[in-house]
């Protein structure tokens, strides 16, 4: 293998990577480490396999505020044949050492212009309000940009998160937690239990709480389970891709909740349907939510009757939660950081 099929490789990881490119700078502080503390063997992957989780982990928290929460099998995929294995390592860290880092450079430019890609994301919200934030505009700003496109489950998460929590709050639902009367004697017996878990008394046997719905988190690309959840009961899976079998098969079963909604594009809803059918399993699925609906709730909220009272709120909670998911890296202390690694010193045709 040569140069440039090593950086083939490396193109296709970074191209693949979600927009806080955990992977590559994985890729980067191996090779930093390579050339600088020379502590390490990139045709022995036992020497830095462990250990560049940590290094690629600094990194992120400074950058990012956060680390990968995926499973470490899936983090190890990096080193596979057909990502990044020692032997591409190796040719890459050849050329890395032969000019100062230029490979290392070539990663955290690649960093830098998809976090300046999101940042328009973000930008939109910020500048757009409920009289002229558009759904679809939004959304497309992502389905349009090659390098935040791997990251449009989570906008698409996000998007009907805000919506969803807001309009919950904003109809005021409660639920109520009640005990059979007739087990009193049970509650006697685990009365600390019943206090501290279900906060029951003998001398409170009912209680009513807010109605909310919460994300489950931030989740890796691999991850296949719940995205949101309801204190009522409600399970909410988003799904903007093509639903195969395995999949279906894969949210029913990963899922226990009894209630089920599914959001996708338009064109999946049959699909879907027909899936859960052959499967026997449409009786645990509440809905099926389009793009469609979304795209007519927006418009509701923001432009319609209420839209004093709902159209700030989920806008706000759509800007919050974005925000979250991808924190904008700080440019200036960026800047520092290639400095003072040198990077803004080498050129190089290949990388550019």
């Amino acid at each position: 293998m040569d140069i440039i099929k090593a950086k083939q490789a490396l193109d296709k990881v970074i191209d693949k990577a979600r927009v806080h490119l955990y992977k590559p700078i994985q890729v980067a502080e191996i090779l930093y480490r390579d050339r600088i503390e020379k502590d390490i063997t990139l045709s022995d992957l036992t020497t830095y396999r462990t250990q560049s989780k940590k290094w690629r982990d600094v990194i992120c928290i400074q950058f990012l505020g956060r680390t990968s929460t995926s499973s470490a099998r899936y983090q190890d995929d990096i080193f596979n044949d057909n990502a990044v294995p020692p032997a591409v390592l190796e040719i890459l860290g050849k050329e890395n050492r032969a000019t100062n880092g230029i490979v290392e450079a070539y990663i955290y430019r690649k960093f830098l212009q998809r976090f300046s890609q999101m940042s328009t994301g973000l930008d939109y919200c910020v500048t757009h309000d409920k009289t002229n934030f558009k759904l679809d505009e939004f959304l497309a700003m992502f389905w349009h940009e090659a390098g935040l496109r791997r990251s449009i489950d989570k906008v698409y998460e996000i998007v009907v998160y805000a919506l969803f929590a807001v309009l919950v709050e904003a109809l005021e639902v409660s639920v109520a937690v009640s005990m059979n009367p007739d087990k009193t004697d049970i509650l006697d017996e685990f009365a600390d239990f019943a206090k501290n878990v279900i906060q029951l008394t003998p001398e409170q046997t009912t209680i009513n709480l807010k109605a909310r719905i919460n994300r489950v988190g931030v989740t890796n690309a691999a991850d296949r389970g719940l995205d949101m959840w309801a204190n009522f009961g409600l399970a909410i899976q988003i799904k903007h891709l093509s639903l195969t079998e395995e999949l279906a098969e894969n949210i029913v079963s990963s899922v226990s909740a009894d209630r089920i909604v599914i959001v996708c594009k338009d064109t999946e809803q049959k699909i879907i349907v027909s899936l859960l059918n052959q499967m026997g399993w449409k009786s645990k699925i509440q809905s099926i939510i389009t793009e469609s609906d979304l795209l007519r709730w927006y418009e509701k909220a923001l432009r319609g009757k209420f839209a004093n009272s709902i159209g700030d709120a989920v806008l706000k909670k759509l800007s919050d939660e974005i925000q979250v998911e991808f924190p904008t890296t700080d440019k200036k202390e960026f800047q520092q950081f290639i400095e003072k690694r040198g990077y803004d010193q080498l050129h190089g045709e290949t990388w550019k």
